[in-house]
């Protein structure tokens, strides 16, 4: 069936503000049929086969009596307060063991059919025999009650519930700080060993540096000493000979003096009136011994003054040369 058709159905079916839906074997409530009729607030969907309201349902906030007896619905939408216009409400012979939460807020429901359903223990209780005008308004107004209780009771579960998922969250906080805050010390921590390990190298670095000036310094002072050692040891070289050569001059010098004090005593003994004395005349006689000597000995000397020349020659020669 169509959604005209349907809509031309349910305008045969309404009569004022009233629309009959009973008894026509329905099996799901036509919602936006319904919510096309603002001004039809008394709805009777008894004897059907509806097994459960379209949330949609709670959006027909016009509706001001609602008879769904001897259906099979076994729950109502959770939105069900939602119907504030709601007086008057006949769920007689369904199949509901309880009622949504939401259903405290009907605070304008004046009457109430709850029999023949398998309601529990306390509801039922609430709900009474509801056998007539007077207990069913009675069931309307317990009923309420004993639903804001259950509204209270949920509103405190959920506030309950709303403080405990604050202690998790704050707990899940303190242990993120916490968290977050060992992960700082234990960056600082490494940042800091880090750091011990650098100045480590560091000053294993500048050990090894001044290990090596140092030896270095080791390494030139030795080849001073080993130098000024050379340099003394060569300075004692040069400065060796020097008092050989004095020793030499000096007896040189000695031995020419005495040649000279052996000349001057021939002389006197020759050339003065001394060589008649008995001091003289064996000076006088070695001394003509020697001149024949000489004499017979002319070449020899001759070949010995001049070696004697030349190795006094060489030897001044080998004097002079440490000098330069």
């Amino acid at each position: 069936m169509s959604k005209n058709n349907k809509a031309l159905n349910l305008r045969d079916k309404i009569s004022g503000n009233e629309v009959d839906l009973s008894l026509c074997n329905l099996t799901e409530v036509p919602v936006r049929e319904l919510a096309l009729f603002t001004k039809a607030t008394v709805v009777d969907l008894s004897c059907n086969n509806i097994t459960s309201l379209p949330p949609e349902f709670c959006n027909l906030t016009h509706l001001v009596k609602v008879d769904l007896s001897k259906n099979q619905l076994t729950c109502l939408p959770d939105d069900v307060g939602n119907l504030t216009s709601l007086q008057h409400l006949d769920l007689y012979n369904n199949k509901l063991t309880v009622l949504p939460v939401s259903f405290s807020q009907l605070r304008g429901l004046k009457w109430l059919d709850l029999k023949d359903n398998p309601l529990e223990a306390g509801l039922a209780k609430a709900a009474g025999d509801c056998l007539d005008e007077k207990q069913c308004k009675q069931c309307a107004s317990k009923v309420l009650q004993h639903m804001s209780g259950l509204q209270d009771e949920v509103d405190r579960a959920r506030e309950k519930r709303l403080l405990r998922e604050k202690e998790l969250e704050r707990k899940r906080e303190v242990k993120q700080r916490e968290r977050e805050a060992r992960e700082k010390e234990a960056r600082k921590r490494e940042k800091a060993e880090e750091k011990e390990k650098r100045r480590k190298e560091y000053n294993a670095q500048m050990a090894a540096v001044a290990a090596r000036e140092q030896q270095k310094k080791k390494s030139e002072d030795k080849k001073k000493k080993n130098g000024q050692a050379a340099a003394d040891k060569k300075v004692v070289e040069q400065s060796a000979p020097k008092p050989r050569r004095s020793l030499i001059g000096l007896m040189f010098k000695l031995l020419l003096l005495l040649l000279l004090g052996l000349a001057g005593v021939a002389a006197a003994c020759r050339l003065t009136d001394l060589q008649k004395e008995a001091v003289c005349v064996p000076v006088n006689v070695a001394l003509d011994d020697s001149l024949s000597w000489a004499k017979e000995q002319e070449g020899v000397v001759r070949q010995l003054v001049q070696n004697l020349s030349s190795a006094a020659k060489e030897f001044l020669e080998s004097t002079q040369a440490p000098k330069n």
